[in-house]
């Protein structure tokens, strides 16, 4: 039995090793072949996951909850923090431990970057981070690597052109830690205004090929996986800033025939305005692809942690 990840937390994507991300890849390939050919599985069949979200989330919190079911287990869930004793000023910290009495793994999004790693410093059981602020989002990360490898066969070789918010998308943040693992070339094209945060790009400088611009044209030619990401609105403290660069880029049909052949477009979702409906009927696009990858890679995480 594998028990590389048994009884740990996911606070950041450097919690894994190569090895713990390859068994990710191995299981959710299994996980998704028991989706398609509707097999049951019943290895959660006796216990309970904890969502707590602090954030509004479709695709996250659905996906976790879909994936606990699939495997047989059971789901308590806090959507809306302003019905919880959140709103009556409970801390995180009796929150959690709380929760951690009624189930055996938490989930947990938060507005304020650290506060997963706060969560873990006061439970006994594990806590998978699903976003924390502008900080990381680890599981993202593991469904992103996953569709480039279901797409091409590997990651390695790859040219990844990033493009809109990097200063406070987690997703990217995350993304470009573990792509630093892999031999790739990364272009990372935004706003000046919103370019990747001066420690993440010191984190990875040494260890990845980068190139940064605010032209997206510049690197499409080159492009095998066109990452796109949405102006995180809800990290503005400065609502006139986020008026003047919504919509600074928007991929159309035109830019996606100027990608190299056999490109693909992600996306974490929900988009905005950053990608025209009209690409969606284009083979490049994957973005739904990768958001029904989540459930099999989240499957695989849940068991490896639970230890079945």
């Amino acid at each position: 039995m594998v028990i590389m990840l048994k009884n740990r937390s996911i606070i950041s994507i450097s919690d894994l090793d190569g090895e713990d991300i390859n068994e990710v890849f191995s299981r959710a390939d299994k996980m998704l072949e028991n989706i398609e050919s509707g097999k049951k599985i019943n290895v959660m069949s006796s216990k309970i996951l904890a969502t707590l979200f602090y954030e509004p989330s479709t695709r996250t919190r659905l996906s976790f909850e879909s994936a606990m079911e699939r495997l047989g287990g059971s789901v308590i869930s806090m959507a809306d923090s302003k019905t919880s004793s959140t709103s009556k000023g409970e801390t995180l910290a009796d929150t959690i431990r709380i929760v951690e009495s009624y189930s055996d793994l938490i989930v947990i999004r938060h507005p304020l970057e650290g506060a997963a790693f706060l969560a873990s410093r006061f439970s006994s059981k594990p806590i998978i981070n699903a976003g924390d602020g502008s900080g990381e989002h680890p599981t993202q990360t593991l469904i992103d690597l996953y569709t480039i490898r279901k797409e091409f066969g590997s990651i390695d070789g790859k040219t990844i052109t990033i493009i809109g918010d990097l200063k406070y998308g987690r997703t990217v943040h995350s993304l470009l830690s573990a792509l630093s693992r892999y031999n790739v070339t990364v272009n990372l094209v935004s706003p000046e205004n919103l370019a990747i945060p001066k420690h993440v790009y010191n984190d990875v400088k040494g260890r990845l090929n980068m190139n940064i611009s605010t032209d997206i044209t510049k690197y499409l030619g080159e492009t095998d996986i066109l990452y796109v990401t949405r102006i995180q609105k809800e990290r503005f403290t400065d609502k006139n800033e986020y008026a003047r660069l919504i919509g600074s880029y928007k991929i159309t049909v035109s830019d996606v025939n100027k990608l190299k052949k056999g490109a693909i477009i992600m996306h974490p979702l929900p988009r905005v305005d950053e990608i025209s409906s009209e690409v969606d009927n284009t083979p490049a696009a994957r973005y739904f692809k990768q958001a029904y990858y989540g459930v099999p890679v989240r499957m695989a995480i849940i068991s490896m942690i639970a230890g079945e």
